[in-house]
């Protein structure tokens, strides 16, 4: 058996990578000159890399670790259901316990009529499915002309073709000949970069109202579905204005348009109730899920699909699905880290212990000289970085430079914090205790103390 171990040297272990690994979102020969950070083991919210260096992740992996690092229950069930059924598949009307009790364990989780659960392995391919089933279940309907999927630009849904298209990230769309047709986007909710004089609320209506707008340039019989995330994540961990998604719900309404709520991050407890629609209150057809379902320890997504469409759709046979749809080891996993969820009580210390402590010491960050606006909703905030809070100016720097500037100072003080533009953002496990967080806070803090006399020094500061 080939194995290699985590006790070789970290130059050897960064050479290997550097010849044969290729990196998502990388830019390899940058990669190939600086080498990899190489993590090890990790517990609770704390990696360890190959140097011995303990890192609080305040990113949760990719939003995903919920139930925090080293669960020894997941690896016991995931074993378990390796020697019992490692594998088989659900097609041909053929299927297995581990899925049919985490479909039926998410119908009962998810809000109103969502009762019926497309399995695949990602988030990005849940959201390639819900293209094909908007536009199947309005053919079915007899309307299939109404193919056209609206998004929001910034957005983030994937990188499949499917789910890059629905995104609205520039430069995406730049490589592969993105976005496939009949997908439109409009403005997204960010106020304080988009929002000029208009208050939050006043800004939040006229984004929500770019819908309407689209949908009558579009024609109604076109458009099937809307799909947005209740809190933009990769875009920034943008709130919208609590204006906005009362707007869309009505708007929707109104033009019988589908609503897709990818809760890719959202959900799972992420912003303090198991689903981000539940936060924002909106009534989604669909939900697309993966991440926090089985809290990233086995890849696993899905859409949960509301009693109408479901129905449609399960008139004809829909011609779709993945080797990996509902897989024996992934659901089983993914059901015990929806039992230690609630037996946990998880989304309760969220409630009620490390969401309110993390919304003080966060938001206490907005008398730091760097922080214009400092946002948070359960356990996932960001930051906003300007040289003037009262105009919210950019720095004179290429967008981006200071954001990147503090996430190596975050790095350096053992602090995974990511930066999107020049917001910084987080998302820790929901497991997170009160001092974990401040010494989560009291890093962060350090990192913005030295971006400030780095950009300083160099002039961006203005």
């Amino acid at each position: 058996m080939t194995m290699i171990t985590n006790h070789m040297p970290t130059s050897e272990l960064q050479a290997l990578d550097c010849a044969h690994h290729m990196h998502p979102f990388s830019n390899q020969h940058e990669l190939s000159e600086r080498g990899a950070r190489i993590i090890t083991r990790a517990k609770g919210v704390t990696l360890t890399d190959s140097d011995g260096n303990e890192i609080l992740d305040a990113m949760a992996g990719l939003w995903c670790v919920n139930i925090g690092y080293g669960r020894d229950e997941l690896a016991d069930v995931a074993a378990r259901q390796m020697r019992e059924l490692p594998y088989y598949n659900t097609f041909f009307m053929t299927t297995h316990v581990p899925a049919i009790a985490l479909s039926a364990k998410l119908a009962e989780l998810a809000p109103g009529d969502l009762n019926h659960v497309f399995f695949a392995g990602s988030g990005s391919e849940a959201n390639d499915t819900n293209i094909r089933m908007v536009r199947h279940y309005w053919s079915a309907k007899g309307k299939p002309n109404k193919s056209v999927i609206i998004s929001r630009k910034n957005a983030y849904h994937g990188s499949t073709l499917g789910g890059a298209s629905l995104g609205g990230m520039v430069p995406m769309h730049q490589q592969g000949g993105l976005p496939i047709p009949d997908v439109y986007h409009i403005g997204q909710p960010n106020w304080w970069t988009e929002g000029g004089d208009m208050s939050p609320n006043e800004f939040g209506l006229s984004r929500a109202q770019g819908l309407e707008h689209a949908i009558l340039e579009l024609g109604e019989d076109r458009v099937a579905a809307f799909i947005a995330e209740p809190i933009q994540g990769a875009g920034g961990v943008i709130l919208p204005p609590e204006s906005y998604f009362p707007e869309i719900q009505r708007i929707c309404d109104k033009y019988d348009i589908l609503l897709i709520a990818d809760e890719v991050i959202c959900g799972f407890g992420r912003t303090g109730n198991w689903f981000g629609s539940q936060t924002v209150g909106w009534t989604p057809h669909i939900m697309t899920i993966a991440k926090g379902l089985s809290s990233g320890y086995a890849p696993i997504g899905g859409s949960i699909v509301c009693d109408e469409v479901a129905n449609v759709v399960g008139s004809t046979e829909f011609n779709h699905g993945y080797t990996y749809s509902g897989h024996p080891v992934a659901s089983a996993v993914a059901l015990e880290n929806l039992r230690i969820m609630e037996e946990e009580n998880v989304i309760g210390h969220v409630q009620d212990v490390a969401g309110p402590h993390l919304k003080q010491k966060w938001e206490a960050l907005s008398d730091h000289p760097l922080v214009g606006e400092a946002k948070i909703v359960g356990m996932m905030g960001s930051i906003a970085l300007t040289p003037d809070k009262s105009t919210r100016a950019p720095f004179a720097a290429t967008a981006g430079t200071v954001g990147l500037i503090c996430r190596e100072f975050c790095f350096a003080n053992n602090l995974v914090m990511r930066h999107v533009g020049d917001r910084m953002i987080i998302a820790p496990p929901l497991v997170i205790q009160p001092d974990e967080i401040d010494v989560l806070v009291n890093r962060a803090r350090r990192a913005l103390d030295q971006t400030l006399l780095e950009i300083k020094a160099t002039g961006i500061f203005c």
